[in-house]
C-alpha cells in the first residue's frame, strides 16, 4: 500500500492533490489495428501475393497456385494496479483521493499497452503453425539516421525520413495511415537540421510547436518511452542501410520506428478495468484495483521499419 499518502494531508497553504508530470495513458494504441482476443495465445491467419498466368490456347487446362498462407501467434500477458485508501486518510484530507488514484491507475496501465506495442514492434514475432518459430526484425527493414558523410551517427533528419518513405513504396506499403513514433530529441533534431537552408523549416517549426503532427506522409507520435540499442550498429553512411558500410551507431541509439497501421495488432482480453471495494481484513480500507489483458505482434515486417538515431 502507499506510505507516501502524509504528503497529501490537509496543511493551511494546500487543498487539492496534484498528478505529477506523466505521460498520461498510452498514446500508441489508437494508431494500431485492435483486436479482442479470448483465449491465452491466438493466432492470426496472412495470406501472400500471386501471380496470375496467362492462359497458353483453346481449350488449355487450368493450372492451379498454392496461394501462400502464414500466421502469427499473440500470448496475452495480465497488467494491474492496486493500492490501498484508508478511511483515516479521507478523513485527514479534504478530498476524497480514490478517484485521484484510480486516475493514476488508467494512466500506469496505458503505459504498459505502449510498452507492449513497443515491444512488438521492434522485438521478435512469432510464427507457423503453432507459433514456434521466430521471427527478427531483419536489416533490410531498418534505417540508420544518416546524412551522406557522418560516420560516427546523426539525429533524425530529412534526408532519412525520405529513405524511410522510400522502403515503404518499395514495398508497396499502401499511403496513409503512416505513423512514426519518435522522442522530443528527435523533434529538435528535425527543425535544428533545416532551420537555415530547407523550405521544410516552417512545416517543421510548426510540428515541434505542437501545429500540426504530420510531415512527409506521416503522423508523429511523441512519447519518451522509445529504447535505446544494446549494441553497435554498422550502417552505410550514404543510404543508411543498416548492416554493412562504414557508419557505426555506438551503443544507446534510439530505436524508434515507422509502421502502417496494419503492421502492429494489439490483442486485448479485456479493456481496462477499475474497482474500488471495502477491505473487511484491511480495517475496511478501499482497495483500488485496475487491471487488462494485452498482448501484440508485429503482423508484416515491410510495413514497420525501424529508424535508429544517434543523440
Amino acid at each position: 500500500m502507499s506510505f507516501q499518502i502524509e504528503t497529501a494531508f490537509v496543511k493551511q497553504y494546500s487543498s487539492n492533490v496534484f498528478h505529477l508530470s506523466q505521460q498520461k495513458g498510452s498514446k500508441l494504441a489508437p494508431f494500431v489495428r485492435k483486436e479482442s482476443q479470448n483465449a491465452e495465445a491466438a493466432y492470426y491467419d496472412r495470406i501472400g501475393s500471386v501471380t496470375a498466368q496467362r492462359k497458353v490456347g483453346r481449350h488449355s487446362d487450368t493450372t492451379y497456385q498454392d496461394t501462400p498462407h502464414s500466421r502469427r501467434r499473440v500470448s496475452l500477458e495480465d497488467y494491474f494496479y492496486a493500492d490501498l485508501c484508508d478511511k483515516e486518510d479521507k478523513l485527514r484530507m479534504i478530498m476524497d483521493p480514490k478517484s485521484e488514484y484510480a486516475q493514476a491507475a488508467m494512466w500506469a496501465l496505458g503505459r504498459a499497452m505502449d510498452d507492449v506495442i513497443i515491444e512488438a514492434a521492434l522485438g521478435s514475432a512469432y510464427g507457423g503453425k503453432e507459433g514456434g518459430s521466430t521471427v527478427n526484425m531483419a536489416n533490410d527493414n531498418k534505417v540508420a539516421c544518416h546524412d551522406g558523410t557522418t560516420t560516427t551517427g546523426v539525429g533524425l533528419n530529412v534526408k532519412t525520413l525520405r529513405a524511410v518513405k522510400k522502403k515503404f513504396h518499395i514495398n508497396e506499403v499502401e499511403e496513409g495511415d503512416l505513423y512514426m513514433a519518435i522522442t522530443a530529441e528527435q523533434l529538435d533534431n528535425l527543425l535544428g537540421e533545416t532551420e537555415v537552408t530547407s523550405s521544410d523549416f516552417a512545416s517543421i517549426k510548426a510540428l515541434v510547436q505542437g501545429d500540426v503532427d504530420t510531415f512527409m506522409g506521416f503522423k508523429f507520435i511523441r512519447l519518451e518511452r522509445m529504447k535505446l540499442s544494446t549494441a553497435a550498429t554498422t550502417y552505410n553512411a550514404v543510404t543508411g542501410v543498416v548492416g554493412s558500410g562504414t557508419g557505426t551507431l555506438a551503443i544507446g541509439a534510439r530505436r524508434c520506428f515507422a509502421w502502417k497501421r496494419e503492421g502492429i495488432l494489439l490483442a486485448v482480453a479485456q479493456d481496462v478495468k477499475a474497482r474500488i471495494d471495502e477491505l473487511p481484513g484491511k480495517h475496511y480500507a478501499h482497495q483500488v484495483y485496475a487491471s487488462m489483458g494485452i498482448g501484440a505482434t508485429r503482423m508484416e515486417e515491410v510495413k514497420v521499419v525501424e529508424v535508429l538515431c544517434d543523440e
